[in-house]
Formats: C-alpha cells, structure tokens, sequence
C-alpha cells in the first residue's frame, strides 16, 4: 500500500490540502523549508518525515518516526538522510546536522551497535502515546476553570448557519 501511495505521488496530492500561509509571509526559500518538499538525488526523491532548524546548535535536525521497534536499517537510512540534507541544504555556516529515529520500541544493545560505527550524530528514542499528561506537565497548565475566562463563545445566530 505504502509503494501505492508513493508510485501515485499522494505526498504532492496532500501538500495542497494543508493548510498554511508560508508561501505568502516567508521568502521563497524559507517557505520551501518549511511546506517541506522532498528532497531530490538524481531523479529519486525522499521525503523526510519531520525537518527542524535548531537555532542554538545552528543545524538541521532530521527526524525519522517509526511505528515499529527499532532495526538497525533505521540507523542507515537516518545516516544517508543526514548526508542528503547536508549536501542540499546545509551552508558553510551552518554545524553538520542531527538524526533522531523515534520507534515504538527499541533494544537499547541493538541500538547502540547500530549507532556504534556511524559517522553522523544519531539518536534513537522511544515515544509512548498516553492518554493523560504527566504530572509535571499537568501542573503547567491552568485548571479548567480558569481556562473558562479566557474562552470567547461566539453566538451560534452571528454566523447565519442552520442547525
């Protein structure tokens, strides 16, 4: 399905659904940056899942999101991204960029033999879907009634709709 998906280029079919302004307010080669297009070698393209700009580290930061645990394969494919990206994007004043690979799962020795020999900066974490916030993260947010007195509820009559 997934080679469907690409042979019927439903990446640029998808481009035009989201929504943004980019186009408009940023310079040609900003807004580029940041719809994301895919990044061409030769006539293959790649289209990188998540593409950052760290402003303190000045590099790109690649990251790869995976839905399975974690194979040594991901490590090369973040390393051959990471060479892409610096040799598309990367400027004489910009560091050597960074890999992330986020898995459902991962082997910590697997994943340390397959970062072992790498030349390129690469992580490799897990990620957990929760349906509460942490604790520490709960308490940064106002209660609900105190969200309450910051939400404007527009009359549904002011907007000439049938319900």
């Amino acid at each position: 399905m997934l080679e469907h998906q690409i042979a019927t280029g439903l990446i640029d079919r998808e481009q035009g659904k989201k929504l943004q302004n980019f186009d408009k307010l940023l310079p040609s080669a900003q807004s580029e940056l940041a719809i994301q297009n895919p990044l061409t070698l030769g006539k293959d393209e790649f289209a990188l899942d998540i593409l950052f700009y760290n402003t303190i580290l000045h590099c790109y930061v690649v990251v790869d999101l995976k839905t399975k645990k974690f194979i040594p394969e991901y490590a090369g494919k973040m390393n051959f991204y990471l060479s892409l990206v610096d040799e598309k994007l990367k400027t004489e004043i910009d560091n050597p960029s960074m890999g992330l690979i986020l898995c459902r799962d991962k082997n910590r020795t697997v994943a340390e033999f397959a970062l072992k020999d790498m030349a390129k900066p690469i992580g490799v974490s897990e990620y957990r879907f929760t349906q509460e916030l942490p604790d520490e993260i709960q308490k940064a947010f106002p209660e609900a009634e105190d969200w309450a007195e910051h939400i404007v509820i527009e009359n549904a009559d002011d907007d000439n709709t049938d319900e």
